[in-house]
């Protein structure tokens, strides 16, 4: 290299518009090929003939005020909100607290709780979060029996019959979740066991609640599940539903988490074994942890599954949040308001769901640690 010559620093120049940002994003997701490019311009037609419209009807020329419904038959042009502020009480807790609104106050504080205690849960940097967890599944459920049925301090008994709307649908969700998880857990240790015995019994119980139908389970239990036991012993309905619900998940959870199971090198229990771990230790240190990280996708997709599928308690007289939305739309009071009721349960089925499947997300994203380095 001649050392007379000098070398002169360009400035730097952004890439072009077309290549970064927005304009390149939509170039490359929506307008790519002809195809998508007609997809593309079908689907925004779309959006132009319908949601204008829904937002109208929905927001701009919905009824929110009044206590009957006289000034919703006035103006038939907007949905009539008004139906669900009146009922707002009976869609969320059912019946008896709607019917008692000075007991109102025992599911609110109790949801309340499910809430604080969630939210720390959520949040990345909280300390002691174990604890927390430990907490939520093992003492919030007796707190939640103690406010919401009563018969302790003073409480009077609610009638669980009469629960329904949100309350029943979370009460049966939230059990079946926090009881499937540990059987589904033994029972894919079970399936996968080198004792003929266990992995039989295993087998066929999964098989078995796995090819039965949630509807049929939740009448077999409703119906015949009070045969199996002595004259005199009674179990209420709701918890009939709660036994038939965890039935019918632990089989789907086990399978769910058989897959993580099946994920995991040998080498790992070879390992453990090598470093003299009895079947326990290995299991609860070094395979479990790996698989139920595995399975998270799996087991949520379950536990979304199971949240909507309590509405079919309907068919042994139970009114959850779907149901109660349809029963008091179609009152005398209020017939013909239905598409409000399905549309404010569809909406908290939507956030409850999403919820879930956010957390889930974070939870893989933290816990994902292929191909970080410290």
């Amino acid at each position: 290299m001649n050392k007379n010559e000098v070398f002169i620093k360009l400035p730097d120049r952004p890439p072009p518009s077309s290549t970064v940002g927005i304009i390149a994003w939509t170039q490359k997701n929506l307008f790519s090929s002809t195809t998508n490019a007609l997809t593309t311009i079908l689907f925004f037609y779309l959006i132009y003939l319908y949601i204008p419209p829904f937002f109208d009807w929905a927001i701009f020329n919905a009824n929110f005020s009044g206590s009957d419904r006289s000034i919703c038959d006035a103006n038939k042009a907007g949905a009539c909100w008004t139906f669900i502020k009146v009922r707002f009480d009976q869609l969320l807790f059912g019946l008896y607290f709607a019917s008692n609104p000075d007991q109102i106050w025992r599911p609110v504080v109790a949801l309340s709780i499910f809430v604080l205690l969630l939210i720390p849960l959520v949040i990345e940097k909280t300390p002691h979060k174990k604890w927390l967890l430990i907490f939520l599944l093992t003492i919030y459920p007796i707190i939640f029996i103690t406010l919401v049925y009563g018969g302790y301090f003073g409480i009077p008994i609610s009638n669980t019959t009469q629960w329904g709307g949100f309350l029943l649908t979370f009460a049966l969700a939230f059990v079946g979740i926090v009881l499937a998880l540990p059987i589904g857990i033994i029972l894919a240790l079970g399936r996968r066991s080198e004792m003929p015995i266990i992995r039989a019994l295993s087998v066929t119980y999964i098989e078995f609640w796995r090819g039965t139908p949630l509807i049929t389970i939740l009448f077999m239990a409703s119906v015949m599940l009070p045969l199996f036991f002595p004259s005199g012993v009674e179990f209420d309905k709701v918890v009939r539903a709660m036994i038939g619900i965890t039935l019918f998940q632990s089989a789907y959870t086990a399978e769910a988490v058989r897959g993580g199971l099946q994920a995991i090198d040998k080498g790992q229990s070879e390992a453990s074994m090598a470093l003299g771990m009895g079947y326990w230790q290995r299991n609860v240190f070094i395979i479990l942890p790996q698989a139920l990280k595995i399975s998270i996708p799996s087991i949520v997709n379950t536990f979304i599954a199971l949240f909507k599928d309590t509405s079919l308690v309907s068919i042994i007289g139970l009114l959850d949040l779907l149901n109660m939305s349809q029963t008091a739309s179609r009152s005398l009071d209020w017939n013909g308001y239905d598409i409000e009721g399905y549309l404010f349960a569809g909406f908290i089925f939507w956030a409850c769901c999403y919820g879930m499947s956010s957390y889930s997300q974070k939870l893989e994203r933290k816990l994902d640690t292929e191909g970080r380095t410290e």
